[in-house]
């Protein structure tokens, strides 16, 4: 059976700082709009020949995938390829995220690229790469796309305002990227007053870390079990139900361990992409085969649930 894993109800952050490490945790009550407290998430999904690769293998291997998201980024897709993409995901009634880049990592940053620079390879520089970033979310929402990545959090804050002026789709999310590190409870909710839909962590936070980010907003909460090796390498199937418990409603996200980095990727990419996009899939057949097997109940949500960023065919 999995153990008894749970969080300390949300307060305010002066209870967070309060909080005692060492107490117990309690489980979160908290869950999506369909009730369930988790959903399937598959990163790098780089393009529609990679989106229907994961749908197949879903069905293929009963995967209830929800989520699937893009690290290339926007502008790395045609029009036609994201108008694909929309109407393969609307019909199939799973979200599309679509990363909003450029940032310095790929531009003529050299502290990005170096040892003590890495942390900021995301962050959009000077007022042309933010511009970029903003033009690839409206891009994406003109397009169909109900859902964004954003790595930066004055491209978050701009994205909020877009939306509250009427300048973005009412129904537009935007969910943080692992590379903007959202690792304490004071930035989570900075993250959520600027406009954040779905929080993602850092892939190395401990399942008491993450029991704290849940005590701090009410935000669901994406989650790498198995993340890649340029960002940890972590593969944490076994914590699933556990992290399920502390975190709900959270996004169970399966990355790739032992896989080549492909971003940017493209049609010379396309096939490793597809063939990396099923072993994820076969990943979330794994973790979900061991939340079954430690005897935990947990509802995962299906395709075309409430609260879903589906794209507009």
């Amino acid at each position: 059976m999995t153990s008894a894993t749970t969080i300390v109800p949300r307060g305010d952050l002066r209870s967070t700082l309060e909080h005692d490490p060492w107490a117990p945790l309690q489980r979160s009550a908290e869950s999506f709009p369909d009730g369930a407290p988790a959903r399937v998430e598959i990163p790098s999904v780089e393009g529609p020949a990679c989106l229907e690769a994961v749908l197949d293998e879903a069905a293929r291997l009963d995967v209830p995938v929800t989520r699937a998201s893009q690290g290339s980024g926007v502008g790395m897709l045609t029009d036609r390829e994201i108008r694909r993409m929309a109407d393969i995901a609307a019909s199939a009634g799973v979200e599309v995220s679509l990363f909003a880049r450029p940032g310095a990592g790929w531009d003529a940053s050299a502290m990005s690229s170096s040892a003590a620079g890495a942390a900021i390879a995301a962050a959009a520089r000077g007022p042309e790469q933010l511009a970029a970033a903003v033009n690839q979310i409206r891009r994406a929402a003109d397009l169909g796309i109900r859902s964004v990545l954003v790595a930066d959090f004055g491209v978050l804050a701009v994205f909020g305002e877009l939306k509250r002026s009427g300048d973005l789709p009412a129904d537009m999310q935007a969910k943080t990227s692992v590379m903007l590190p959202i690792a304490n409870a004071a930035t989570a909710a900075v993250a959520e007053r600027l406009g954040a839909s779905t929080i993602n962590v850092p892939t190395d936070l401990t399942l008491a870390q993450i029991a704290s980010l849940r005590r701090a907003t009410s935000l669901p909460l994406d989650v790498y079990v198995e993340a890649p090796d340029n960002i940890g390498g972590f593969v944490r199937h076994h914590e699933i139900a556990d992290l399920i418990a502390a975190a709900a409603p959270m996004y169970v996200k399966f990355g790739l361990r032992n896989a080549p980095d492909v971003y940017p990727s493209g049609s010379h990419l396309e096939a490793t992409t597809i063939s990396l996009a099923r072993s994820r899939v076969r990943r979330a057949r794994l973790g979900l085969d061991e939340v079954e097997r430690s005897g935990a109940e947990i509802a995962f949500s299906r395709p075309h649930a409430a609260g879903l960023a589906l794209p507009v065919s």
